[in-house]
């Protein structure tokens, strides 16, 4: 088997290097400083997918004294043939020699075989010391390519698009925060283009990369189907002896359990939120949002609230006819089918007019404090009793998937999740609607779904993300 490709990422100090690696090797442990001169030592990252390592990054210092080397590089070598050999003796020559550590270091990776990957910002003007960095890297031989990553505000990204162009084969702009992931995949297939032995490890790798997607994203609905399972069928419960009951009135006993249910439904959220990024090898993000809450000032379930993260009343009508219907064609059944759909179309209405006409608020999760029997007293409060409770959670979860599963891992500015400003779930296929709304009513009775219901769930879900995805990629 072919050994998977080396690339080490080069150019001048500060440039983005290093948020090119983060990127393109799904590590955001990479350290990413304004200062220059962050990276000292060459590190490698492997990118691996099933424990196959698909390919290697090395991140590597910047480029310090370009013009001296050169100009050594130029005094040593006598024809073009030998300007590889003259890269090595220069590297060979000058290891533990401070003046040279950063060149030694970067140049070290490129002599044992590695492709390169030349970084520039793109923001700042092309400069004769630029030119010197380019013209000792085409000395090496090694395949390459040049990124222009722009970092500040001006662009000179044309000026450095036909200087690059001279030195490299392939010249690309790519925004190592913000690109696509198919600009990530473009990457690769262009260096398999320059490399004959590369091309096979790249196309694999580029497969492989693309099923992860798909299997994160199949992986990350089971994660909210399971999450809003628990949440919608979670029940805080007490049970008080007599004394214990004797001092505590039912207005203090209801308080405690509402809070509790409050941090319960809280942590979980919490909990799928972190599953969700780890999914993604997201591992330090910083994220802001709303919590779960229906009594406070920023209260999530408020109408102004509920209208972004919810569903609209014609939603839930439609939604409550399809989980309706299929409770009611149990009345079939029982009359061997002579009521001709009858009872199917009773269920459905009866679904359809208790969503249509409770649409307008959510309801409390039910609190139930027992009678004081066998020196005991019990309490519950919950499940939830609103299928609107499910939709919130749900639009937030998708929403808080989505920035997740667009974000590089370069990226360190906060994760600051904002309501949508749309009801994008109506634009989802009606059997995916009323599997999402079957869940909710069973999980809401606390009748567990089983491995096959969970499964369709699931699906649903994966099909709202689809949606939802689609909707945020194109609304603009």
């Amino acid at each position: 088997m072919t050994k998977a490709p080396t690339f080490a990422v080069v150019g001048h100090p500060n440039k983005g290097k290093s948020s090119v690696v983060a990127t393109l090797s799904q590590n955001d442990a990479i350290a990413i400083a304004l200062e220059p001169g962050t990276t000292r030592k060459r590190q490698a990252y492997p990118l691996k997918v099933d424990g196959q390592i698909l390919y290697t990054l090395v991140d590597t210092p910047g480029f310090q004294r370009p013009r001296r080397v050169l100009e050594w590089l130029e005094a040593h070598s006598v024809s073009a043939s030998d300007h590889a050999d003259t890269v090595k003796a220069f590297v060979t020559q000058h290891q533990g020699d401070g003046r040279f550590t950063d060149e030694c270091e970067l140049l070290t990776p490129l002599i044992e075989g590695a492709g390169i990957i030349y970084v520039v910002d793109g923001s700042v003007p092309y400069s004769a010391e630029h030119e010197a960095e380019m013209t000792i890297l085409r000395w090496t031989g090694r395949p390459s390519l040049a990124l222009i990553n722009s970092i500040g505000a001006d662009d000179y990204s044309d000026t450095w698009q036909s200087a690059l162009g001279q030195f490299f084969q392939v010249v690309r702009r790519f925004d190592a925060v913000r690109a696509p992931f198919e600009q990530h995949l473009g990457l690769l297939r262009a260096f398999g283009q320059l490399e004959p032995d590369w091309e096979a490890p790249l196309e694999q790798a580029t497969h492989y990369l693309s099923a992860q997607r798909q299997q994160r994203r199949l992986q990350a609905a089971a994660l909210i189907a399971r999450a809003l399972e628990d949440m919608m069928s979670f029940q805080e419960k007490r049970t008080l002896t007599a004394g214990q009951a004797a001092g505590t009135s039912d207005d203090s006993l209801a308080d405690q359990l509402r809070r509790a249910w409050y941090r319960h439904q809280r942590k979980r959220e919490q909990t799928l939120r972190v599953d969700i990024e780890h999914l993604y090898q997201h591992q330090r993000i910083r994220r802001q949002e709303a919590e779960l809450e229906w009594h406070s000032e920023h209260d999530l379930f408020s109408e102004d609230s509920r209208k972004a993260w919810a569903v609209s009343k014609r939603y839930l009508a439609t939604a409550g006819f399809g989980a309706g219907a299929v409770s009611g064609a149990g009345i079939d059944a029982l009359t061997f089918g002579s009521s001709l759909g009858t009872g199917a179309l009773v269920g459905g209405l009866i679904g359809a007019a208790g969503s249509y006409f409770y649409g307008d608020r959510l309801a409390l999760p039910a609190l139930n404090i027992g009678v004081l029997r066998d020196g005991l007293k019990t309490a519950t409060f919950g499940p939830v009793q609103d299928s609107q409770f499910g939709y919130v959670v749900l639009g937030r979860a998708v929403d808080h998937w989505w920035h997740i599963s667009h974000r590089n891992h370069a990226g360190r500015d906060l994760l600051d999740l904002e309501p949508a400003d749309h009801h994008w779930l109506e634009r989802l296929e009606k059997s995916s609607r009323q599997q999402i709304q079957k869940a909710f009513d069973k999980s809401r009775k606390r009748r567990p779904l089983d491995e096959h219901q969970r499964e369709k769930f699931a699906n649903s879900i994966e099909q709202a993300m689809a949606v939802y995805d689609d909707w945020r990629l194109n609304r603009n």
